[in-house]
């Protein structure tokens, strides 16, 4: 593809590196990213891969700007309360980068649309906030061989990892969500707001350099840190031969609605 010279002026600082150069952005200009969740991890790796001129941009997310999500979503302003998610996330990508697609979808993720959604992305980023959901998309990624950045964050903490097919997936590490009432919820435990933009420019990175084909991705290691003593750890993951969805006897073949979130924390 040919740039623009206000194109090549705006990328220069990607060109100029010499793992990524003209050849690497033409990349970033081609991918697809589908970003499930506008709000705390959403925010950041919207806004991050937006100015990186990543060619199109899907969010999904069915829920409205409340005022208590701009201590974290930094995607939507005051004004924005009350809007949907999606339309005042698309708002700000345009007046960033008026250069990317954005493909927005107003609704939740669900078993009844999760197939027909991701099949047009090259990777898809769980930014959501709540661990049905996150099986979901771990579920419906594994067996649509799509690759995903999984984050999560809590109180001080966060923790990300990469899939990509046939590497570690979530429920090799977490079989399945947590039992009621063993994890907090956002108005018990709360969530420090920048932790979400730490996690968030993470799995932002870890998008760019699987477009780019750049560096080292998180596959088959976990990523956790500790904010309050910034202590970052990296673990080591192995494959569970008998995970449901991925192991060598599969029990899920098929994408279904888990059970009520037993944690509503809003990232």
């Amino acid at each position: 593809m040919d740039f623009t010279n206000e194109q090549i002026e705006r990328y220069s600082r990607h060109i100029l590196l010499q793992d990524v150069g003209v050849e690497g952005q033409e990349k970033i200009s081609r991918g697809k990213v589908l970003v499930i969740g506008a709000g705390g991890l959403g925010a950041p790796v919207l806004l991050y891969l937006a100015a990186a001129g990543v060619g199109t941009l899907g969010i999904i997310d069915g829920d409205v700007v409340d005022i208590s999500n701009l201590q974290r979503q930094i995607i939507h302003f005051t004004p924005d309360i009350g809007r949907a998610k999606v339309d005042s996330a698309r708002e700000k990508i345009k007046q960033i980068n008026p250069d990317v697609e954005v493909i927005t979808y107003n609704r939740y993720f669900g078993a009844d649309n999760a197939v027909d959604i991701i099949k047009e992305y090259d990777i898809i980023v769980d930014g959501t906030d709540n661990f049905p959901v996150k099986f979901l998309i771990n579920d419906v990624c594994v067996l649509a061989g799509k690759p995903f950045s999984h984050g999560g964050i809590l109180r001080f903490e966060g923790q990300s990892f990469t899939h990509l097919p046939g590497t570690t997936c979530y429920r090799c590490i977490f079989n399945g969500p947590p039992p009621p009432n063993a994890v907090p919820t956002c108005s018990q435990a709360g969530v420090l707001g920048a932790i979400a933009g730490m996690l968030g420019t993470i799995q932002a990175a870890e998008v760019l350099k699987f477009l780019t084909g750049t560096g080292t991705l998180l596959t088959d290691r976990l990523l956790t840190f500790n904010a309050k003593t910034m202590n970052y750890r990296t673990i080591q993951l192995k494959k569970n031969c008998k995970c449901p969805v991925c192991g060598e006897e599969p029990s899920i073949t098929e994408p279904a609605e888990a059970p009520p979130p037993v944690c509503e924390l809003k990232k």
